[in-house]
């Protein structure tokens, strides 16, 4: 059985259509439409300036050719035409004048090496010499004379010459509109440019908004056919600062509401501990008091998380050691590591001071060395590193625990988004809250499987002014 492959190079059809779709910027546009009308303009206003001054000089050079045999024919005797050069005749249109017998002879010319004959019909006419330079003529026969012995007279004068002067007319009438185009462009883009400002500035209001707290987007300096368009935006943005309000008011109730009956419970957890008989029901009772802790933990960190997208006031910076925050947070997270048997490490080679608010670097931190201290496994290892990598300042926060899948590794930063199959006991909210803390201070936090062992590393990278 025969079988055929499809061809893997895209049709040209797509492309061709691509290449061709109009630009996607309304300036842009605007100042093509408009330079491509300002040219076929001039294109035209050329083109029929050249038609009107062609038939304005063809016509007043036949009149002229006319009134030169007229004044040849009439006279008694016959005038002698006088001699012509060829550059008078070429460059300056002179009128080469021919008399002829009645028997069809040449009597006189003014330039014998025109070698055009007597013309069969009397009036205007177009002669053509063929492959010859400058071969065109345009010739004025006059009417026979009432004798029959009577000359008649023909005049020429060469198409070329007309030609170019009527194109020397056209440009020189011309000189003006190709003389203001560019300046025309010039203005046109000046124009279109100013117009545009607004749109940008809208759009820099735009790029500015916090996503937490967007605000409305001033119509001050909004055109009137983009104001519609603002104004339904700043609706839209009113509806999301609405729904954000109601998401940060139930999770900031309901977290205010669950704290003081939970930190109840596990009072009375901790006083009924010396009552519980050893054996099931101990078991039971340890699992009992890490869900009521797993539970405050959670709760926590909505309280956390509700601060965070409530909007921002200026917070007071100051210059803070990483090396004493990172010893600080350690410290106060070893009752976690001996909980579970988790050997707690802290190396620091350089000693750099960020310039932030001290509660925003210790929900970074606190949550990286929070999270690898619930996902290493019983007895592992946490190791929180403070060193210089390609002359930049970061924080390592390693752990061996089973790492994260590379599937799922885009997704870890999303509030409440768990690894599959990971173990009880977080509650998908501690990177989010780290990372945003992180971003709101010029720092980045990457996540990456260990290359030396099974864990996870996550380094977070400390703006750039923090080393000398």
């Amino acid at each position: 059985m025969n079988t055929t492959t499809a061809a893997t190079t895209p049709p040209a059809e797509p492309i061709a259509r691509k290449a061709l779709r109009r630009p996607s910027s309304v300036r842009t546009q605007l100042l093509l439409w408009l330079i491509t009308l300002h040219l076929a303009a001039a294109v035209l206003t050329g083109w029929f300036t050249f038609v009107a001054y062609g038939h304005l000089v063809h016509n007043a050079l036949d009149d002229q050719m006319r009134l030169v045999a007229e004044s040849y024919g009439g006279g008694d005797p016959q005038k002698t035409p006088q001699p012509l050069g060829t550059g008078d005749i070429f460059e300056h249109g002179a009128i080469v004048v021919q008399i002829w017998n009645a028997d069809g002879t040449l009597r006189a010319t003014s330039w014998p090496l025109l070698p055009v004959g007597l013309q069969p019909r009397p009036g205007f006419s177009d002669v053509d010499l063929g492959t010859r330079s400058r071969a065109n003529w345009r010739a004025y026969t006059a009417l026979p004379g009432t004798r029959a012995d009577q000359p008649r007279v023909q005049v020429l004068q060469n198409e070329d010459y007309r030609k170019r002067r009527v194109l020397k007319r056209a440009l020189l009438e011309g000189l003006p509109i190709a003389v203001l185009l560019p300046l025309t462009l010039l203005i046109l883009w000046l124009i279109v440019s100013a117009a545009s400002r607004s749109l940008r500035a809208v759009a820099r209001d735009v790029a500015s908004q916090d996503e937490r707290s967007p605000t409305e987007l001033s119509l001050a300096r909004v055109p009137d056919e983009i104001a519609p368009l603002v104004s339904a935006f700043n609706s839209l943005l009113a509806r999301m600062r609405n729904a954000f309000a109601t998401q940060r008011r139930f999770v900031q109730d309901a977290a205010h509401e669950l704290r003081t009956p939970m930190a109840a419970i596990g009072l009375q957890i901790e006083n009924l501990r010396a009552h519980v008989p050893a054996g099931e029901a101990t078991d039971r009772f340890n699992q009992l008091e890490a869900g009521v802790t797993r539970a405050q933990h959670l709760i926590e960190q909505l309280l956390s998380l509700s601060r965070q997208d409530a909007p921002q006031r200026a917070m007071a910076r100051e210059a803070i050691d990483i090396e004493v925050l990172l010893r600080e947070s350690v410290s106060q997270l070893m009752v976690l590591a001996d909980a579970r048997r988790v050997d707690v490490g802290f190396e620091g080679s350089i000693t750099p001071v960020v310039s932030a608010p001290a509660a925003e670097l210790r929900s970074v931190f606190d949550n990286l060395i929070d999270n690898a201290l619930r996902y290493a496994p019983e007895g592992g290892v946490v190791d929180v590193r403070l060193h210089e990598v390609q002359g930049h300042a970061v924080v390592d926060v390693l752990d061996n625990g089973a790492g994260i899948p590379e599937s799922a590794m885009g997704r870890v930063f999303d509030r409440f988004f768990r690894v599959p199959g990971a173990a009880a006991g977080g509650s998908g909210l501690g990177l989010a809250i780290a990372r945003t803390a992180a971003e709101r201070n010029g720092m980045r936090i990457e996540l990456r499987n260990r290359d030396d062992g099974p864990g996870l590393m996550a380094r977070v990278h400390l703006p750039p002014s923090t080393l000398a």
